[in-house]
């Protein structure tokens, strides 16, 4: 990596010397004050001098350091070696001294620093047999085998064409001859290494100790650090990292475990990193936690957005590996003696017992059926490694035992050891390191937290206490404080991959993408083969809406390794968010090919294909999900509403009450523990009318206010439960499931339903193509179309009566003041209002109006549709609500979210920020969230915003959180302008914000709304009236298209649903088109979305103008529709209407 080239001698993680700093700040502080009193000539000579004196004293303090490295190396005390290597690097940067560590390193089996110390040694020279040696067996402890091998082939490239150390050579040659063979076997399939007999590259001290020092040459020849291990095997224990495969167990020679922060405060182990991590021996704490410990990378991934657990396995098939840990990697590692001065080295401490031995294996299939993901980690191997000089070795062997019993999951037993320890010396790092691990397991992650920072207080530059800590806060949901410590573990450790990684993820998690993206990217170019920094930069990409990057991202992640499940699993939901069920379905076949026991594979698929309206599908995939985990609320709750939308409420009831009993451990899925009881009783009530007439299925009229209120904005259930009535149980009979009989008469509407429900399609990112809801808005616009014709006859036929009765002296122009103040509007009636234009006036006597459909009657048959559709989404009349409506309860459509970027509603961003740009420019003033008017006619504010470019820039303006109204200019009432949509601007966080648009319907929008609405159906009426009736002339049709378009723009810019308006307004105007005769055979506009289109202009006749270019050429006269089978009656019943929806998966 290039960038470490500059940094050869990273800091360690303690600070600089002492005595360094104290020589460069006084040296310099001799300059700056004797140049104004003494002259130059007489400073120089006098700072020199103190140069001198400060250039011996640290000679003298690196000689002392070199002393106790050669001490700390007989000891076997391979941590305290290393922090005396850290000290040293930070002075000088020797070459010999990066080996050396690489070589103390290799000792604690921290392999990827191994790796990266060779990788600087050899960066400063290419030809050191002995980094290629210690990068190698590195590299193969990590599983990297074929790596290994390219290392050492390189390094005996070297050799040959010098005259290098001839023991180097000849160890090169072995381990080629070795693992040529071993690679060639295990080409295909990773099987667990084998002993290697060879000796290790010596570790050297530099020579000039025994020159500045005679008098200790004998302990300098005793201790000499370039000796040999012996020729006996060592065996390497060869760590089995389920949370990645090509990572090593352990990291640094800290090991702890990573806190993953996902929310929920659960310490889990991170799909890439290494289980043992830094220099004090503590487990990593992943960033993604959710009250318990677990695997990210191959035990569970929990997801952000929905709660989703996210499960990751990446090993498949049956693992069960002896993991030994080397003498050398515990306490007591005996140095060998092959080397004639090594050999007079005394033997200062015995090998271990039975305790280096660690048993590990997990369960021959990846264990996704506990319900606490903790326990998934109790297989994962912690290490803190440290002897003490004033230590015995039966302290170090309980600090040995405690860090077992963490590993074998027996955390008390681990706690009381740690508790003995801490009795003796209160403040020994590694012991309160152990004990807030073993806390943090117990999910007790406050005491965790509080030994955590014990352990800073002992030692505050100990960067790995200060990461453990933030990413112990970061489970908490401590977001500031937890970015707070890993920034300062970063100032230990600047050029910290890991650290960068574990910072990106809680940035990730707590929505901070930006930064995330800043430290994920920062991550991948230290360390180019992290694929879990890559897939979670493919994340935050995507939420700012990078796609293209975040996809390349997602690649580089499944490049690395084709069997990276968690990577896989990102890359689906990546797909399945902008709408590419192709490829989503692609990934999971993928995901299945890996480990068909992954549970999350089956979720999502039932996920996806319930987005695309395949319920009976997402039922079977859910089911073998479930039978996995059976415990797993997201499956169980979409299973439920699956069963519910296909009418099997039998099934819904058992799948709610299930997910009730369960308990759990996050908001998210407490959430959908409320929504199943409304979903139970909403069930409940269709099963109560599934062999009553559809026209019977009422919700707004028959379910309490109060509860479809609590239903749409997720309350807690309790209120409802006490105060209202709750539906009947089912009959003990079991309910007997749907039959759909085909019929020709069936069959031929379901197939022209299907070819004109299709036309609602979106074609833009986030919009799946759903075949369920196709179908519903086929049927409800050819119901639509059905009724509004006869509707239509019969006020035709009352025109002709009367014109024929009374002749034409007894026609008469009927005005009225205003329009049908009943909730709905008016009727298909002669009447017109005294303020509309004379186009929309007719001759008729009103009386005759008063059994024909309102405005309201005809979106109501569309809502019906869409409610029984998906009954698991809140469709309902907001004006039906409690008293809440006289709040102003009403829609939240965010474009921004924080700093994501919605993906459905973000590419209408830039006309919504322009609007508002707009509006404020007419209007000179905002509201603020008190609803209070604030002025911005002064300052040259409105300069300023009109050259806003961005949300930041126009809160920055404004200063505060704000509101604003569009408008439409009314056509019933000329000169007046009603309330529009607001847009709002919101700060989420320090760098987010909330810009959406929000539609409250309070009673005085409602009644202007639905004045407006009565006029425009009154003026459609009106104008397929006369010569228009009937006709198949497409420009006697024109005024009947533009009453038709007219009325759809107010419709969507009243919004007058809790959700659906958007699909229920193209519906009738399908329906309304069909009605006139004019079939839409065309699609909607790629990127375009009709809704926003009206949204968006002030004026009907501006939508018109931008619909009529694309929708008036795809407009095709016809009659044809009126073959059609009446729908009403083939469908007559509420079970007859759900079996027809559901009948396409038959």
């Amino acid at each position: 990596m290039n960038d470490e080239a500059s940094n050869a001698c990273p800091s360690a993680s303690t600070p600089f010397p002492l005595s360094l700093i104290s020589f460069h700040l006084f040296s310099d502080f001799l300059l700056e004050n004797g140049e104004r009193s003494n002259g130059v000539h007489g400073v120089s000579i006098y700072a020199r001098e103190a140069r001198s004196r400060w250039s011996s004293m640290l000679m003298a303090s690196e000689t002392s350091e070199r002393q106790e490295l050669a001490k700390l190396c007989s000891c076997r005390d391979w941590s305290k070696a290393i922090r005396i290597l850290n000290s040293l690097l930070s002075q000088s940067c020797a070459i010999q001294d990066i080996c050396n560590r690489a070589f103390c390193y290799s000792k604690l089996e921290l392999h990827k620093h191994v790796v990266k110390d060779c990788d600087k040694a050899l960066q400063l020279d290419p030809t050191l047999l002995q980094a290629y040696i210690l990068k190698g067996h590195a590299l193969s402890a990590l599983g990297k085998k074929e790596d290994a091998l390219l290392v050492w082939e390189q390094g005996y490239g070297y050799a040959v064409h010098q005259s290098a150390d001839l023991k180097l050579f000849l160890e090169l040659e072995e381990l080629l001859k070795q693992n040529r063979k071993v690679v060639c076997e295990n080409h295909a399939m990773e099987s667990p290494e084998s002993s290697i007999s060879v000796s290790e590259p010596a570790l050297h001290v530099d020579e000039k100790l025994n020159s500045a020092h005679k008098n200790h040459s004998k302990l300098n020849d005793d201790n000499e650090l370039c000796s040999e291990l012996s020729d006996t095997s060592e065996n390497r224990s060869e760590a089995f990292d389920t949370s990645d495969g090509h990572d090593e167990l352990r990291d640094t020679v800290n090991g702890n475990k990573k806190l993953n922060s996902e929310s929920n405060g659960a310490y889990t182990s991170n799909g890439h990193d290494e289980l043992i991590d830094t220099v004090n021996g503590n487990k990593k704490l992943n960033s993604e936690s959710n009250g318990t410990y677990t695997s990210d990378g191959h035990d569970e991934l929990r997801d952000t957005v929905n709660g989703n657990k996210k499960l990751n396995s990446e090993s498949n098939g049956t693992y069960d590996t002896f993991n030994k840990s080397s003498d050398e990697s515990e306490l007591c590692s005996e140095l060998s003696d092959t080397s004639e001065q090594s050999s007079k080295s005394s033997v200062i401490c015995s090998k271990p017992s039975d305790i280096s031995e660690v048993l590990w294996k997990s369960s021959n299939k990846y264990d996704i059926h506990s319900e606490s993901g903790y326990e998934a980690n109790r297989n994962k191997k912690f290490c803190v490694t440290r002897i003490s000089k004033t230590k015995s070795i039966s302290v170090d062997f309980r600090l040995s035992r405690g860090i077992a019993q963490v590993n074998e999951g027996n955390y008390s037993t681990a706690i009381s050891i740690f508790d003995q320890l801490l009795k003796e010396e209160p403040t020994y790092p590694e012991a309160l390191v152990g004990r807030g691990t073993a806390y943090a397991f117990q999910r007790e992650l406050g005491s965790a937290i509080a030994d955590f920072t014990k352990a800073i207080e002992s030692n505050s530059s100990a960067c790995e206490a200060w990461k453990r800590r933030g990413q112990a806060r970061a489970a908490l949901g401590e977001s500031v404080e937890a970015i707070a410590d890993l920034t300062k573990a970063l100032e230990f450790e600047p050029n910290s991959a890991d650290i960068l990684h574990e910072r990106g993820i809680v940035n990730f998690k707590f929505k901070d993408f930006n930064a995330a993206v800043e430290d994920l990217s920062a991550c991948v170019q230290l360390d180019k083969e992290n694929k879990s920094a890559y897939t979670y930069l493919g994340l935050a990409l995507s939420s700012i809406g990078e796609y293209r990057k975040a996809e390349e991202a997602h690649m580089n992640s499944i490049e690395l390794d084709q069997n990276f499940l968690e990577g896989w699993a990102h890359l689906t939901q990546f797909y399945q968010d902008l709408a590419n069920a192709t490829k989503a379905l692609e990934c999971i076949e993928r995901v299945l090919e890996i480990d068909v026991g992954f549970a999350k594979a089956y979720h999502l698929r039932g996920l996806l294909r319930h987005g695309m309206g395949e319920h009976k599908k997402a039922i079977k995939d859910l089911s073998i999900g479930l039978g996995i985990e059976n415990s797993n609320i997201e499956c169980l709750y979409l299973r439920a509403s699956c069963y519910h939308a296909i009418g099997e409420y039998g099934e819904a009831i058992k799948d709610y009450d299930k997910a009730l009993k369960l308990e759990l451990d996050s908001m998210e899925k407490f959430v959908l523990q409320c929504l199943a009881f409304y979903q139970k009783e909403l069930a409940l009530y269709a099963a109560s009318k599934i062999n009553s007439e559809f026209s019977s299925f009422d919700i707004d009229n028959d379910i309490n206010p109060l509860f479809k209120e609590h239903w749409c904005k997720r309350f807690h259930p309790q209120h409802v439960s006490e105060n209202v009535f709750r539906q009947p149980s089912l009959k003990r009979s079991r309910p007997r499931k749907l039959d759909f009989s085909v019929t020709k008469q069936k069959t031929a509407l379901l197939q022209a339903a299907d070819s004109i429900g299709r036309k609602i399609q979106y074609n833009c990112p986030g919009f799946l193509p759903n075949r369920r809801q196709h179908r519903m808005a086929g049927l409800a616009a050819i119901e639509i179309a059905q009724k509004v014709s006869k509707a239509w006859r019969s006020l035709q036929v009352e025109r002709n009566r009367n014109t024929s009765k009374h002749g034409k002296k007894a026609r008469r122009k009927e005005k009225i003041n205003t329009p049908s103040q009943n909730r709905g509007g008016a009727c298909c009636s002669t009447s017109s209002s005294s303020e509309t234009s004379n186009s929309y006036t007719i001759t008729e006597d009103r009386s005759s109006c008063r059994s024909m459909m309102s405005w309201h009657d005809l979106y109501s048959l569309a809502v019906k549709w869409r409610q029984i559709s998906e009954p698991c989404d809140p469709v309902v009349w907001v004006n039906k609500l409690s008293e809440e409506f006289n709040s102003g309860f009403g829609s939240h459509t965010p474009l921004i979210l924080g700093q994501a970027k919605v993906v459905r509603y973000f590419p209408n961003y830039q006309r919504a920020l322009d609007v508002a740009k707009i509006v404020i420019k007419e209007k000179k003033y905002v509201h603020n969230k008190a609803d209070d008017i604030m002025d911005l006619s002064e300052d040259g504010k409105i300069q300023e915003i009109m050259h806003a470019e961005s949300c930041s820039d126009l809160y920055r303006i404004v200063g505060e959180d704000f509101w604003l109204a569009t408008w439409c200019n009314s056509t019933a009432f000329e000169g007046k302008q009603l309330e529009g949509t607001r847009i709002t601007l919101l700060k989420m966080g320090e760098h987010g914000f909330d810009f959406a648009i929000r539609t409250p319907c309070t009673p005085s929008r409602w009644e202007d709304f639905d004045r407006e609405m009565a006029v425009a159906w009154e003026a459609l009426c009106n104008a397929y009236s006369g010569e228009a009736y009937g006709s198949t002339n497409f420009d006697m049709l024109e005024k009947v298209r533009e009453a038709i378009l007219r009325m759809t723009y107010y419709w969507y810019n009243f919004m007058p649903l809790s959700r659906g308006t958007a699909v229920v307004g193209f519906v009738v105007l399908l329906g309304l088109f069909l009605a006139a005769n004019m079939k839409f055979i065309g699609s909607i506009p790629k990127d375009l979305q009709v809704d926003w289109e009206a949204i968006l202009n002030f004026d009907p006749n501006s939508f018109m103008d931008s619909v009529k270019s694309w929708l008036y050429p795809s407009l095709k006269v016809t009659t044809t529709w009126k073959e059609y089978p009446d729908v009403a009656s083939t469908f007559s019943t509420t079970g007859s209407v759900v079996a027809a929806l559901s009948s396409y998966d038959d």
